[in-house]
């Protein structure tokens, strides 16, 4: 990052008044952050939600001075509404049992123009598979008819642009909306195609957060029917956040069938369970492996812990996924195993979790029977 031209930008912000605080935008502590990477500029607006609207002319302005600064050939100016510590909600609860919380109505977040449905690909911790899952999952739903969109949320470890083969940055016809790139039939966004790949990302919350809603609503998903957001792993900042502020229909949790892993999982079954997002199912992913060499099966991290776990919380198995070796070369070579063997053995676990996820997107959006009285 440039501090001078970064230094220029917050110059050129000294000299936007603050009509809320009676300063300019910097002395009053408005701007939360400022990156500027390969001449893309990026500021966090700080506000409230419920001064979103009056403080759009604000951040254009700031948007458009930021953009005046030589060096910088794009600028996107995000507003961001921190919770204050009045307004934060109250500790998730130490129950297990799936459901929303009663008489707390998820606040409605915006939507997103042109696609009918997005869904998180989480897990508690790293190094479960979620990725590959996640690209297996958006390919075989394209594979049901379905137009799918994958936006990868992980932004300080990217892997969809390697799995799909991807390179070089997306087009910007206007220097404003993104022109998602498309690997296997699949619109797909990732700060990986941003940056080079041994290139590490050092930004705090805000910015990943600000970089998160740039590639959500500036990009040009529609139409979609189903995007998939591979989201980061854990249950931090940035995973709230994106459960707060996007419209998810629901969340396939990823986990390996050990005990550390399902304790891992639990977190994050609770963390949507807390902003009310819809638990599509559990995926046991590494469940099993087999020798190519004798054919024997091993089961190398336990089996069924998952399955286990999903029965006891009343939600959907959604499948077992093998640790098979092919599928792991594939996905290195940017061959996702459902685009290149959709009829194998090895993709056939992804087709399945597909339609289980269409079904319990359905039952969880279902309206309730009304019961009709007549006279």
């Amino acid at each position: 990052m440039s501090r001078t031209v970064r230094d220029q930008i917050l110059s050129a912000l000294a000299g936007i008044a603050d009509p809320e605080r009676g300063r300019d935008v910097v002395a009053s502590g408005r701007i939360s952050g400022v990156a500027v990477e390969d001449g893309v500029a990026r500021i966090m607006v700080e506000t409230t939600p419920e001064r979103a609207g009056a403080t759009e002319p604000l951040r254009r302005a700031v948007e458009a001075a930021a953009a005046s600064v030589r060096g910088v050939k794009r600028a996107s100016a995000v507003l961001t509404a921190e919770r204050g510590p009045a307004q934060r909600p109250p500790a998730a609860p130490t129950s297990a049992a799936p459901g929303p919380a009663a008489g707390r109505p998820r606040p409605a977040a915006p939507t997103l123009p042109g696609v009918k449905a997005v869904i998180a690909v989480a897990s508690g911790k790293g190094g479960v598979g979620k990725s590959t899952l996640a690209v297996n999952l958006a390919l075989a739903l394209q594979a049901r008819g379905l137009k799918v969109g994958l936006l990868d949320a992980d932004v300080y470890g990217p892997s969809i642009p390697r799995m799909l083969g991807l390179s070089g940055r997306p087009d910007s016809p206007d220097g404003k909306r993104i022109t998602p790139k498309v690997g296997w039939g699949l619109k797909a966004m990732s700060i990986g195609l941003m940056v080079e790949e041994d290139t590490p990302l050092i930004w705090r919350g805000p910015m990943v957060q600000g970089a998160l809603d740039q590639f959500l609503r500036e990009t040009d998903w529609a139409p979609l029917d189903i995007l998939v957001l591979d989201m980061p792993p854990g249950t931090g900042d940035v995973q709230l956040s994106i459960a707060q502020r996007v419209p998810l229909a629901g969340a396939v949790i990823v986990s390996t069938p050990q005990d550390i892993a399902l304790l891992d999982a639990r977190k994050g079954l609770a963390m949507f369970r807390r902003v009310e997002v819809p638990i599509l199912g559990l995926v046991e992913n590494m469940s099993w492996f087999t020798c190519p060499h004798c054919g024997g099966r091993s089961d190398i991290f336990g089996h069924g812990g998952a399955r286990d776990e999903a029965l006891k919380l009343g939600l959907p198995f959604l499948g077992a996924v093998p640790l098979d070796l092919e599928v792991r070369i594939m996905s290195d070579e940017g061959r996702p195993v459902v685009a290149v063997a959709p009829d194998s053995e090895a993709a056939a676990p992804y087709h399945a979790i597909a339609a289980g996820v269409v079904d319990s997107i359905a039952k969880a959006h279902r309206e309730p029977p009304r019961i009709m009285i007549e006279d």
